[in-house]
């Protein structure tokens, strides 16, 4: 019985494949011809429409053959089809010629781009992205002409990546407009842009944009096979993307890296990297990504070597505080008061005297509160937002300490992690830091800081299993290269950056030519010079 039990299953799976992928895979029936009469055309788009109200229609007369075109309202710019199009066909008197069709041809060059289409899917196609088809009676084809005017959002400063020195634009929903930023920075044509959709339902423009001759070509395939394995129903932003193709889904860690400036992007395109621009979503996703390219900030390169090293040093050391804060304070009263200089203890103990509730309990209480407060502040109205966090942690901090549920040094400790895991640049990596904190916390009352540093070698462990688009996630701290340790914690000048990361470029690693160090002309030091003498 087990045996025939699961023969049916496995022929209900591969049923249930089958149904699948010819669900995925509508677009075979629509590779039937255009009718020749321009009325059973309008008849079949509004049958597979359903009659949608957003469907525009607009006969014509041209070259005495009578036509429709047909686009979407809102979608398509209806200024541009109305002034340039309709109203110079209707006041312009033509005679009969023999191929009217060409003629249109001709005369909707104009218009923008122009492409003749003979079958179903294109007319899809051509509809859904905001062109307008021009159907001919008498003709078993159609035009579709490029007319795309929806709304879009004007460039505006970056609301998730603030930069002080740096540009303040950022990207927006509109996948033209990225692209162009980009373009903008980058004058090469080495830049190549490959389109594709994603999506069976959405069909979402995805571009794959790398710098031909710096970008590892064995990464530039391994991104397309990975894109080209996709095979999902809608892809409505860039973190669809980052779960579908990344290498390990069991981590708190981001193995891609995402950024809605275009300097940041453009500056890891100059590194090797791979971007990934969705259409529809302000996020621009690149890879390989590194541990280490996290704590990264713009700023760092727009200001002095030295500001920027220690700077960057700072924000490491908050990331460990975000990580290891509460866990340290429970280790450290619960098990190794010895480590404690005497008069902190005897503080501490006699703050805590009162409190009913372990370190451990105390400490669950104050984070769990705070990330109530932290995600209600970021849901709330933008105005209201930030008043009700602030506020909230105040009252709530205040009351739980005059009620003795916890005490002040707790409350101290929660604050200042709180502050230090604001000190990471990327979003992502902080949310890795808040969930790892709650399992050291475990750990510190379990083993006290015995159970840190088990925690800690765990997490190195793990972080070095991890890969990136084949590259290991740790470089080039593990394996160690000393030739990129460049702008890992120490940023070295501008001038002495002198070679790409050679672990994701492949190709051009030289970026800065041979003495580029600056320093006085030598004209000033042979006047100075003279002067002496």
């Amino acid at each position: 019985m087990s045996i025939l039990s699961n023969i049916l299953k496995k022929k209900q799976k591969k049923r249930q494949n089958d149904n699948f992928r010819q669900m995925q895979d509508p677009g075979k029936p629509d590779e039937l011809p255009i009718h020749r009469d321009y009325k059973d055309n309008i008849a079949r788009i509004k049958e597979e429409y359903g009659n949608s109200t957003d469907i525009s229609y607009r006969e014509f007369k041209f070259c005495g053959s009578r036509g429709i075109a047909v686009y979407i309202d809102g979608l398509a710019s209806n200024t541009l089809i109305s002034d340039f199009f309709m109203e110079t066909v209707t006041e312009e008197v033509r005679e009969m010629v023999t191929d009217s069709f060409q003629q249109m041809i001709d005369f909707t060059a104009g218009l923008g781009n122009v492409e003749s289409i003979t079958n179903w899917n294109e007319v899809h196609d051509a509809i859904l992205v905001g062109n307008t088809v021009f159907f001919l009676d008498g003709f078993q084809k159609a035009l579709s002409v490029e007319t795309k005017g929806w709304e879009k959002r004007a460039i505006s400063e970056p609301s998730t990546q603030l930069s002080i020195q740096g540009p303040k634009d950022s990207f927006t929903e509109t996948l033209r407009t990225n692209t162009a930023q980009i373009r903008r920075r980058i004058k090469s044509p080495n830049l190549w842009i490959e389109s594709m959709k994603l999506g069976t339902v959405t069909q979402t423009d995805i571009a794959i944009m790398y710098i031909k001759g710096i970008a590892n070509e064995k990464i530039i395939g391994e991104v397309k096979e990975r894109l080209n394995r996709i095979n999902i129903d809608g892809v409505q932003a860039s973190g669809f993307l980052e779960q579908l193709f990344e290498d390990q889904t069991w981590t708190p860690f981001p193995t891609t890296h995402h950024s809605e400036r275009p300097d940041v992007i453009t500056s890891h395109l100059l590194e090797g990297r791979i971007a990934l621009v969705v259409d529809g979503t302000p996020f621009v996703v690149t890879v390989p990504a590194l541990f280490i390219q996290f704590f990264q900030a713009p700023d760092d390169y727009y200001a002095r070597f030295d500001i920027s090293t220690s700077i960057r040093l700072l924000r490491i050391l908050a990331f460990f505080i975000a990580l290891i804060g509460p866990a340290a304070y429970i280790a450290g009263t619960t098990f190794h008061q010895e480590m404690i200089p005497t008069t902190m203890a005897i503080a501490i103990a006699a703050q805590r005297e009162n409190v009913p509730f372990p370190a451990f309990f105390e400490a669950l209480i104050m984070e769990v509160t705070f990330e109530i407060l932290r995600e209600a502040g970021l849901r709330l109205p933008r105005a209201v937002g930030q008043a009700v966090s602030i506020v909230g942690a105040l009252v709530i901090g205040q009351a739980a300490v005059q009620a003795g549920f916890v005490s002040p040094v707790m409350v101290i400790v929660v604050s200042i992690t709180a502050i230090a895991n604001f000190s990471t640049p990327v979003f992502t990596m902080a949310i890795a830091a808040r969930l790892i904190r709650f399992i050291m916390m475990g750990l510190a009352t379990i083993l006290g800081f015995y159970g840190i540093m088990l925690g800690i070698m765990f997490m190195t462990i793990h972080l070095c299993s991890l890969r990136s688009f084949g590259v290991p996630y740790m470089m080039p701290i593990a394996p160690f290269n000393i030739r990129n340790q460049q702008d890992v914690f120490i940023r070295f000048p501008i001038w002495a950056m002198k070679n790409r990361p050679m672990f994701i470029s492949k190709g051009n690693v030289v970026r800065t030519g041979e003495n580029q160090k600056p320093g006085p002309p030598k004209q000033d030091e042979d006047q100075s010079s003279q002067g002496d003498s």
